[in-house]
């Protein structure tokens, strides 16, 4: 399919986001010049880990896109079957044994929800999924959720480039940062550091972290409640996890090559904890995607964003997710 409201956009960001979407765009023939500072996933998804869910408590218009992000996951790993970068074998969570623990209640609104969930005390885990140390389980127990799964994100990010560049898609890496440029009130392109500028139709900032800050340098407002975040990645060992752990010190999760991943910092976090994505309303041609849970959402904020951005169109499973909510507070 091919839109004719625009016919080139720029990316500034080759995370998830970024990525996903300038495949997105580039599919329906559009004009795509990616820009990245440095190598694509080496910001927050390159940091992510990368566990998709929905699991716990959210919003309905949360659960459900979450809930679409993973269906899409699912598409791909029906093409990738024997892909080592992206498995479904489950989750396994519990809390600490103090007043904060909400396993009892978040499993009574999983099953609520229809999200595939067993509550397991810790004798009954082992048989459940191996790997785990069962004397760390707390006495309320532990959920399992046989859906989830995991993805390696620079693996796939590696995936979506090489249909990028087929597409006849550019990235352009290296060059410093990108600033956003907008010229009679709207964005009509991207500058990088090294002064090359590139013009186009429609500009989408997918920079993660970065994002509430260039937005405020065009003079409006996302919430941002961004931590420190660190993943470590362990050297090969032999271990029989499969699936990802989300314990109260730790979440942890198998990698490729008999890796592990190890989670001891949020990621990129807008203030309110929903996701922010489409356009900046009071600067045409300028569109964001800022959000939590990026592996979860990745391949499902490209679609719906490139159909926005393309089309002109807004897409119901975005409506409560739009920039301008942060501009009321």
């Amino acid at each position: 399919m091919k839109d004719n409201t625009i016919t080139s956009a720029v990316i500034v960001g080759a995370g998830i986001f970024g990525v996903s979407t300038g495949v997105q765009l580039a599919r329906r023939g559009i004009r795509v010049t990616m820009l990245n500072e440095g190598p694509p996933a080496g910001g927050a998804s390159g940091r992510s880990l990368s566990w998709l869910n929905s699991s716990r408590m959210r919003s309905e218009p949360y659960h459900r896109l979450r809930m679409a992000g993973i269906d899409r996951y699912r598409t791909l790993s029906a093409r990738f079957p024997d892909a080592d970068w992206l498995r479904f074998e489950g989750g396994l969570t519990w809390d600490a044994d103090d007043a904060s623990n909400g396993i009892d209640a978040a499993y009574r609104h999983e099953v609520s929800l229809g999200y595939d969930a067993r509550h397991l005390s810790a004798g009954e885990v082992a048989a459940i999924t191996p790997g785990v140390d069962t004397s760390t389980i707390t006495p309320q127990g532990a959920i399992f959720n046989p859906g989830e799964g995991w993805v390696d994100l620079p693996s796939l990010i590696g995936l979506l480039l090489k249909e990028f560049a087929a597409l006849g898609g550019t990235l352009v890496t290296d060059q410093g940062a990108a600033k956003i440029v907008v010229e009679g009130g709207r964005a009509v392109g991207a500058e990088t550091a090294a002064g090359n500028r590139f013009t186009a139709d429609a500009v989408v900032l997918a920079t993660g972290p970065a994002v509430p800050k260039m937005v405020a340098e065009a003079g409006e407002t996302i919430g941002d409640a961004t931590p420190v975040a660190l993943l470590v990645q362990t050297k090969p060992l032999a271990h029989p996890l499969r699936a990802v752990l989300n314990t109260p010190r730790v979440a942890v999760r198998p990698a490729p090559g008999g890796t592990c991943s190890l989670d001891v910092g949020s990621k990129p976090i807008p203030g309110d904890g929903e996701p922010v994505v489409g356009a900046l309303r009071a600067i045409p041609g300028y569109h964001v995607a800022f959000s939590h849970s990026g592996a979860t959402l990745g391949l499902i904020i490209g679609e719906l964003l490139a159909h926005e951005v393309a089309t002109g169109s807004e897409h119901p499973m975005l409506a409560t997710f739009r920039p301008e909510r942060f501009a009321s507070r």
